[in-house]
């Protein structure tokens, strides 16, 4: 898939409307915010999913999480959530954080709608994911995993998609928080799975099935929530509320020089590793889901 032109011309589609035409989008510029949640239904509609909004007002402006549902073939009622938020940071046009997230949401939505899979998927487009409501209960992410715990779903494992389109081959172009340095290499071009020590096992089975399947190179890291930098995404939200998650990253700010600056535009992204990181997404999923 990496190397189909229709593979890649979607992902460049998603990352252009996002974090080009519409740009800047968060409850400060609600009219953009609201676009893009438009362009994301419209987008999962015409594939042929049904598209259930979770909306929720914070500071005075009502907006959503999407949520489309593939059904598995089996009548058991586990459930595999693929998950990205669209809104972006102030004074950012968000292309890599996190449009390339959801471009690779919505490729791995396509294709596995053309999949009859044992059990559920759920692809869901978070709102209100950066800062200020970053860490707090304002978060989209939160609003979804705290509902889905209160009605009873059987989430096996929420995979959150985070900032995917920037990779270095550069000595020293890679950055982490204490203590990792001296384990990972200093060249940002791998793909990065995080977890906490609950979801270490799902996420490692998850990475190897990712490795089996594509030549992109990969590293997982777990560690307890108290290291800085491992709960900083929605995958933290479903751990408070009782799910295993993990965040699949290219590092983000630790990488990524323009993270959360207007710079963040689609000329810095990387389709064809985008394209790559997406299709080993796909395939690791299909594995996955059949040894729930």
């Amino acid at each position: 898939m990496s190397n189909n032109p229709n593979h890649i011309q979607y992902l460049k589609q998603h990352v252009a409307t996002l974090g080009g035409k519409i740009g800047e989008r968060h409850i400060k510029k609600a009219k953009a915010l609201h676009r893009a949640a438009n362009y994301i239904s419209d987008q999962l509609t015409g594939m042929g999913y049904k598209v259930k909004n979770q909306e929720y007002r914070v500071k005075g402006v009502t907006s959503a999480n999407l949520e489309a549902t593939l059904p598995g073939c089996n009548k058991e009622e586990k459930t595999i959530v693929i998950g990205a938020h669209y809104d972006t940071a102030r004074g950012c046009p968000g292309a890599n954080d996190n449009a390339t997230g959801i471009a690779a949401l919505l490729e791995i939505a396509r294709m596995l709608k053309m999949t009859k899979p044992r059990h559920n998927f759920r692809f869901v487009a978070f709102t209100n994911e950066a800062p200020p409501f970053f860490a707090t209960e304002h978060m989209g992410s939160w609003h979804y995993a705290h509902e889905a715990s209160q009605n009873g779903d059987k989430i096996e494992v929420a995979i959150i998609l985070e900032s995917l389109g920037y990779y270095s081959d550069n000595p020293d172009s890679q950055l982490y928080p204490p203590f990792f340095r001296f384990l990972y290499p200093d060249k940002g071009n791998f793909l990065a799975m995080v977890s906490n020590l609950h979801s270490m096992k799902t996420m490692r089975r998850f990475n190897n099935a990712f490795r089996k399947h594509s030549k992109f190179p990969s590293c997982r890291m777990t560690a307890p929530n108290l290291i800085p930098g491992t709960h900083w995404s929605k995958h933290n939200s479903f751990w408070l509320n009782g799910y295993k998650s993990f965040m699949i990253t290219d590092t983000a700010s630790c990488r990524y020089p323009f993270h959360h600056s207007y710079k963040d535009t689609p000329e810095h992204v990387n389709f064809s590793a985008l394209a790559q990181v997406t299709e080993g997404i796909i395939k690791a999923l299909l594995e996955q889901e059949q040894n729930l």
